[in-house]
């Protein structure tokens, strides 16, 4: 005889705190188990083994070791890269690198009395729209502003 027992799995799940798929009821016990209406009387059945609760399935990794492995192997170090940094890194990774260097510089040259308010949105928005290369750039802007100013 088939007995559902979905209803006692959550149950128990719920007393021992652990998921319902790592609840393991004895097979020559079902009867009892379905028996059982109290928590007291699971409880029972838990110290009596007849309810168990299965470990927990790790997650394998032997894929890990073995990527590891091919890595040393191929030697992906700094002396074997070759291409620009683009080339190895995605375009909106470096993208997100540069314009995160110009927004600190921005917000330093903005506490620093080096530029205007106006002056800092006129050039966040520049660097936002790819108009300056890079913090060397955006430092001679800077001293371009700085100096019409004086």
């Amino acid at each position: 005889m088939v007995v559902n027992l979905k209803t006692k799995r959550h149950l128990v799940a719920r007393m021992l705190g652990v998921g319902a798929n790592r609840i393991k009821f004895d097979s020559q016990y079902l009867d009892d188990v379905s028996d059982a209406i109290t928590r007291d009387n699971i409880r029972s059945l838990i110290t009596a083994n007849i309810i168990e609760v299965r470990p927990i399935k790790g997650t394998s990794k032997g894929r890990a070791h073995h990527k590891k492995a091919q890595r040393r192997k191929r030697g992906t170090k700094q002396g074997s890269k070759k291409g620009a940094k683009g080339s190895r890194i995605g375009k909106k990774q470096v993208y997100v690198r540069k314009i995160k260097a110009l927004r600190h510089r921005l917000h330093v040259s903005k506490g620093r009395k080096e530029i205007t308010n106006p002056e800092y949105w006129k050039l966040y928005r520049q660097a936002g729209g790819n108009q300056i290369r890079n913090v060397a750039h955006l430092r001679t802007l800077i001293e371009e502003t700085h100096k019409k100013r004086t």
